[in-house]
């Protein structure tokens, strides 16, 4: 079975940190992506999805540190599902993305700025298996 994920979007809130028990560090953020498609009118239209990501260990620490609201990310990593029962006894659930690797595209742009938007490019790639290489592109 294949369960991979490759998404690029921009971190729609701050990461939030927490601990499990055993000291592990979870860092848990919203990523937004955007479609472009064109409607039966002709007209373009944009959607917006919104993806709650959690990572864990190394990358959720670097995660942590590196990131805030407004970078755009490079998210690779696989969906999971938590079921659980509510109060009540009703079943519920709910499909989340694990990061496996998060590279950064951009840097949030400022709103201040009147000038052209600069989307800088910075070589960091947060991954817990291969913290020293380089992006790939």
């Amino acid at each position: 079975m294949l369960n991979k994920v490759l998404l690029v979007g921009r971190l729609s809130r701050n990461p939030e940190v927490r601990f499990l028990a055993s000291g592990m560090q979870i860092t848990s953020f919203t990523i937004v992506v955007n479609r472009r498609y064109k409607s039966k009118n002709g007209e373009w239209q944009e959607e917006s999805y919104f993806f709650d990501v959690e990572a864990y260990g190394n990358v959720a620490e670097r995660v942590a540190s590196t990131l805030s609201k407004g970078y755009q990310v490079l998210l690779e990593g696989s969906l999971r599902q938590d079921k659980w029962e509510s109060q009540s006894g009703e079943k519920r659930s709910k499909v989340k993305i694990v990061a496996d690797r998060v590279s950064i595209i951009s840097k949030p742009v400022s709103k201040n700025v009147d000038s052209e938007i600069n989307e800088e490019s910075i070589k960091l790639d947060i991954d817990s298996e291969n913290i020293d290489e380089d992006i790939p592109w």
